[in-house]
């Protein structure tokens, strides 16, 4: 049996329908279970009885799990971890939101367990945070540093590379760096999503300080927003890293953000 913590998140629900489609048993942590497989046992916090394998999300669940999944009997761990996981703290924005990369990452590292880390750079659904709302208000989307550059990876890929990571033996003891096939700007993203609900959106780059301010009133953690605007102006005018890990694991191209917007244009107000 697989135990998924995260099970409602974006990588954790593709991953509960991978692995059930793959026949085996799961065992989901999860808050909002609406829509994960009827077949799948559902659970609100670790049970670790009868677990073979974990999938370890650094924002459900602390390094503890680790020691605690050893002694129960669990023989392997993919972690989910981050490709900046080895940057200074400060330099990590996700801390703010609650990730433990680092902690869960050498927790499983050094547990004498099998183990896989993976390293995915920006997710697409980051979008979701920063623009949703503005876009299914209206046309303009406010934000900063335009030339700013990710390579969004699509969270379907992250979990099928964790599905081969716990069927076969090639990636034990790896930590592959998983990226979408693109370097994308922010604007470049934002129009990707307008022709995805078949709207013509206009990015319009705000002075830091603003968009700091309206991502602190979307909820966003202040620290979060500040540390993520400071990565934003680092990358302006240079490419984000691609990899080539997904296609190298998969067997085919990493899927697109283009891919992405149309699999989530409904979350954007996708036109009738």
């Amino acid at each position: 049996m697989i135990l998924v913590t995260g099970a409602s998140g974006t990588v954790g629900r593709p991953l509960v329908e991978l692995l059930v489609a793959a026949g085996l048993k799961v065992r989901a942590v999860a808050r909002n279970p609406a829509g994960l497989p009827r077949i799948v046992e559902v659970v609100d916090k670790p049970v670790l009885e009868g677990v073979t394998g974990l999938f370890a999300n650094p924002r459900a669940i602390g390094a503890d799990l680790v020691g605690a999944a050893k002694e129960h009997g669990v023989r392997r761990v993919v972690a989910l971890s981050a490709a900046n996981v080895d940057d200074d703290l400060d330099r990590q924005p996700s801390r703010w939101r609650g990730d433990r990369n680092r902690e869960v990452e050498r927790a499983v590292t050094a547990s004498g367990l099998d183990w896989v880390a993976l390293r995915p750079w920006t997710f697409a659904a980051n979008s979701f945070g920063l623009w949703a709302e503005q876009i299914r208000r209206g046309d303009e989307v406010r934000g900063s540093y335009a030339k700013a550059t990710w390579s969004p990876i699509h969270e379907r890929d992250i979990a099928e590379v964790a599905v081969r990571a716990f069927l076969d033996d090639n990636l034990l003891g790896m930590r592959p760096v998983l990226t979408g096939p693109e370097s994308l700007t922010q604007e470049q993203m934002v129009r990707t999503i307008g022709d995805a609900i078949g709207r013509e959106l206009n990015y319009v780059e705000a002075p830091p300080d603003l968009a700091r301010q309206a991502m602190v009133a979307q909820g966003l953690p202040a620290e979060f927003a500040a540390r993520l605007l400071a990565m934003q102006a680092r990358s302006v005018g240079v490419p984000a890293p691609v990899t080539n890990e997904v296609r190298r694991i998969l067997g085919r191209p990493a899927l697109t953000f283009a891919r992405w917007a149309a699999d989530n244009a409904y979350v954007f107000g996708e036109r009738p």
